[in-house]
């Protein structure tokens, strides 16, 4: 192998997921590390200022940190055989909004089943956390770590609203997300057409690492939506495989004119199961930079990725969760591009966004712009 990658992160890990896909499947060179590696701690930990994953490490040496932005510079080195954007102004808005959903909108689900089936998961998960544990801990050792990071990941299950009270809801919702989806790719290859983007690896951020993977969501997957199942090897795999699953084909690629119903019945969901969270957050953020009087964050230390907790109605119930940065960093991406269209192509946007009950999306923002700089996400200065 010649002047691989490195990738840092973690087979357990939701956000290492998207970015292992994508290389796969775009042929691209690299060596898979664990956090537990001595050079994570030695020599990547102290560039990103926290410990965080996935990070990769370019031939040249740089080091590039978040999913995201990962992707984007993979794009931006032309490294991609599979282009990660539509070039449809109205499916790019699309891609955008499922990458903000699949990253964010998934966490309960994702928390959740793995978090409270200890019976079915647990020995399970206790071998998938092993590449974070430095290799000279002995069994004592490693026991201990794991206990130290799962009750840490228990307590950011509650931070993203699970909670026994609503353990039976959060399966209600899942299963309906699952029965839309696996509707949708039994007609589809991929969530836009018979290619990957944005919008697919957003998606699989939770679909593959925990809702794949662990026994649980899995045994769940495979029998009653093996049309997800099915995307989520596709995704994973390296090779090109032509496929006679499907009796009928799908087009190249959707365009903004005619999408599926099954599509329309996806971002339908998303307004119900989502936007009243994204919403409450934009809105406590911009309480906070009111508070703060221009005394905004800086770059030069890292801030706590949860920065407060915004209460809501979902399905019925009052919700309180983790309020981040990082959300609003995501929303700005389909809000510039929205923004960056034309005035035929916002029109055509605003109007696939308004029938899906989604166009709070495109005109509600937070008051100050989020940045990514050295690593770390903070409001513009």
């Amino acid at each position: 192998m010649s002047n691989p990658f490195t990738l840092y992160g973690m087979q357990a890990s939701l956000y290492t997921g998207k970015v292992r896909a994508y290389m796969r499947r775009n042929h691209i060179p690299v060596i898979e590390r664990g956090a537990g590696h001595p050079e994570y701690t030695t020599n990547i930990l102290p560039e990103l200022g926290r410990f965080i994953i996935p990070a990769i490490v370019t031939p040249k040496g740089d080091i590039v940190q978040d999913g995201t932005d990962i992707l984007d510079y993979f794009e931006n080195e032309g490294l991609g055989r599979e282009p990660l954007y539509p070039n449809d102004p109205v499916m790019k808005a699309v891609a955008y909004l499922f990458e903000l959903f699949g990253n964010e909108g998934l966490l309960r689900p994702a928390m959740h089943y793995r978090w409270n089936f200890d019976d079915e998961n647990l020995d399970f998960i206790k071998v998938s956390f092993s590449d974070v544990f430095p290799a000279h801990f002995d069994a004592a050792g490693r026991a201990a770590m794991f206990d130290h990071a799962s009750g840490r990941m228990r307590k950011a299950a509650q931070a993203f609203g699970v909670f026994p009270e609503n353990y039976a809801l959060i399966e209600t919702s899942y299963t309906e997300f699952l029965s839309l989806l696996n509707t949708h790719l039994s007609e589809n290859y991929f969530l836009l057409g018979n290619a990957p983007t944005i919008a697919d690896y957003g998606l699989f951020n939770p679909l593959y690492a925990h809702l794949a993977r662990d026994p649980k969501p899995a045994h769940l997957m495979k029998t009653t939506a093996p049309y997800i199942w099915n995307w989520v090897e596709r995704m994973n795999r390296p090779e090109f495989l032509e496929e006679h699953t499907i009796d009928n084909p799908p087009q190249k690629m959707f365009d903004g004119n005619g999408l599926p119903e099954t599509l329309l019945a996806l971002m339908n969901y998303i307004s119900q199961e989502y936007l009243p969270e994204i919403l409450a957050h934009i809105d406590f953020a911009n309480n906070s930079l009111t508070k703060q009087e221009g005394a905004l964050a800086s770059t030069e230390k890292p801030m706590d990725r949860v920065i407060g907790f915004a209460e809501f109605q979902w399905r019925g119930q009052d919700l309180k969760t983790a309020v981040m940065l990082y959300r609003f960093y995501l929303l700005q991406r389909l809000q510039d591009h929205f923004e960056a269209s034309n005035a035929n192509d916002q029109s055509s946007i605003s109007k696939l966004f308004r029938s899906t009950n989604l166009e709070g999306l495109l005109m509600s923002r937070t008051n100050k712009r989020v940045i990514r700089e050295n690593h770390l996400e903070a409001w513009a200065i």
